[in-house]
């Protein structure tokens, strides 16, 4: 920390950071929403479509080709705004389930998260699950009912929904007037009052809107008018306000309807998010103490990202502030090395944008372009030496030897698969065995692998042949056991190459558990698995 920044500013400073992330299901319009946030923070001029359909350009955050041409995130971006007062960093995460480790890791750089749903299909499985690690890692949660433009269901059955199937108490902010698909606005339960949109051509600028008074509104709703009214009175009857404590407790959700496409209600989510959503707060360490905002600077790596700049190919870590105030061209210290390490170059990111970033404060998120040996979980800091708790990787189900289809290629194969093991694309496993031009890749999503096909092709130059295993299933275990696992078929013991654990992977469990009754002795210790993270 510079000495001649007071704590109360550094304190101020991170009292008006918002970081969150938006949690859904595929095709609950994630991505849509994330370029409507950023486009009613004035933060782009343009909303893109997820397809680039109607002459609309791709949205800002899916900057990828893989992302572009099917529609759906991959990679992980930062989104850095300011809003009314407010600095906003939007952590935005892939949708689809095989790239669920990605977004549990960037869950781990959030102080809340906002839950999207669909109106017609509310809780999905993906969300579900995204949710477990919201209410394991603590991380209070807003929810905001996507898609009232189209034919959904009925406002009272997905809120009891969301009370019943995951046990948080939702909290209306506003009601809509319309059922799903006839859309005619938002009340406000606080004030009363009632806002009408209008749609704007193809949804790519701010939606306009007036307020309406209740009488005029009355008059000109009708029916729907009425029926939202009684519905709120319903509310009002069985008590559903927000409660604060409860919130950050992340037992009450704080809801909102609208829809992303056309840009209805966007504005009013991004103010409760200013308004609701928990600044930064002490940092837990990996020894069970606090790090407060106000200590010297600290940090932790949750993403470590390459190809975002195809002249440069550089590789990009991500990393949250936890404490302190960060100063461009301060030497940090690598906790887990010992190792100093500049920061001439540190960035803010912007989808695949960058610019220079000089000064950062808890809540923010650092670019360090071309860090070696930094890795998803390190710590960083400066002066007081503190280590925060790793970042598991998930237990992987599906496992595919690598190989470079040229011979000729092999630096180049090489250099790709250390580059992509670094990033947490897939991991690494190595074995005498089978030698280092064969390393099998472990996944928790078949596409995965379809990623490390196309960037290995794209960016090294160097196209692979994948060919899939039959094991499913993986414990950590030690070199005391490796003999016994490996004198019994169905069984083969690997080194993880980003930090050399000893992974033994099983045909089934079946033969995982027949091996433990045989040999009671051997460690196979469970790693994180994606529907446990809960």
């Amino acid at each position: 920390m510079n000495s001649a920044e007071p704590v109360s500013d550094i304190a101020k400073e991170a009292a008006r950071r918002r970081t969150f992330a938006v949690i859904s299901h595929p095709d609950a319009g994630k991505s849509t929403l994330t370029e409507a946030l950023a486009l009613h923070a004035a933060a782009i001029e343009e909303a893109g479509a997820v397809h680039g359909k109607a002459g609309r350009k791709g949205v800002a955050s899916d900057w990828m080709e893989m992302e572009r041409s099917r529609g759906i995130s991959i990679t992980s971006s930062v989104l850095r705004f300011e809003f009314d007062g407010a600095l906003l960093n939007l952590l935005d995460t892939p949708g689809h389930a095989d790239f669920s480790e990605d977004t549990y890791r960037v869950l781990a750089a959030v102080d809340a998260a906002i839950m999207l749903l669909d109106s017609a299909k509310g809780l999905e499985a993906q969300t579900l699950k995204l949710f477990d690690v919201c209410r394991h890692r603590g991380v209070p949660v807003l929810t905001f009912v996507n898609k009232w433009d189209r034919p959904g269901r009925e406002p009272l059955e997905l809120l009891d929904e969301v009370e019943q199937r995951i046990g948080l108490k939702p909290a209306p902010l506003n009601w809509p007037v319309g059922v799903a698909g006839d859309f005619r606005g938002l009340i406000d339960r606080a004030t009363g009052e009632f806002t009408r949109y209008t749609r704007t051509p193809g949804g790519a600028t701010r939606a306009e809107h007036e307020t309406v008074p209740a009488d005029r509104a009355a008059a000109e709703e009708g029916a729907a008018w009425t029926t939202a009214v009684e519905e709120l009175a319903l509310l009002d009857e069985i008590g559903a306000d927000l409660d604060m404590a409860a919130f950050h407790a992340g037992t009450c959700t704080p809801v909102l309807f609208g829809a992303a496409l056309p840009n209805f209600g966007v504005r009013e989510l991004l103010a409760t998010v200013r308004d609701l959503a928990p600044p930064p707060a002490p940092r837990r360490d990996a020894e069970g103490g606090e790090r407060a905002v106000t200590a010297p600077f600290a940090g932790q790596v949750f993403k470590v990202q390459a190809g975002m700049d195809r002249a440069h190919r550089d590789r990009l870590a991500f990393i949250r502030v936890c404490s302190g105030r960060f100063e461009r061209g301060m030497s940090l210290t690598h906790g887990r090395t010992g190792r100093p390490l500049a920061t001439k170059y540190a960035q803010t990111v912007f989808g695949r944008d960058r610019s220079t970033l000089d000064v950062a404060y808890p809540g923010d998120v650092i670019g360090l372009p071309n860090t070696v040996g930094l890795t998803v979980g390190d710590t960083l800091y400066v002066k007081t030496p503190v280590v925060f708790p790793p970042i598991p990787p998930f237990a992987p189900e599906l496992f595919s030897v690598v190989r470079a289809k040229d011979n000729g290629r092999a630096k180049q194969f090489r250099r790709g698969i250390e580059q992509l093991d670094g990033e947490g694309v897939v991991q690494v496993l190595r074995s005498d065995v089978r030698g280092d031009q064969a390393p099998v890749l472990a996944a928790v999503g078949a596409l995965q692998f379809e990623v490390v096909a196309h960037r290995m092709a794209e960016e090294f130059g160097a196209a692979v042949d994948l060919t899939r295993l039959d094991y499913t299933t993986a414990r950590v275990t030690d070199e005391a056991s490796i003999p016994k696992l490996t004198s019994r078929s169905g069984v083969e013991v690997f080194t993880r190459s980003l930090d050399g654990a000893l992974i033994a992977v099983f045909t089934d469990k079946w033969r995982l558990n027949a091996i433990r009754r045989e040999f009671p002795d051997v460690t196979l210790d469970a790693m994180l698995a994606a529907e446990e993270a809960n």
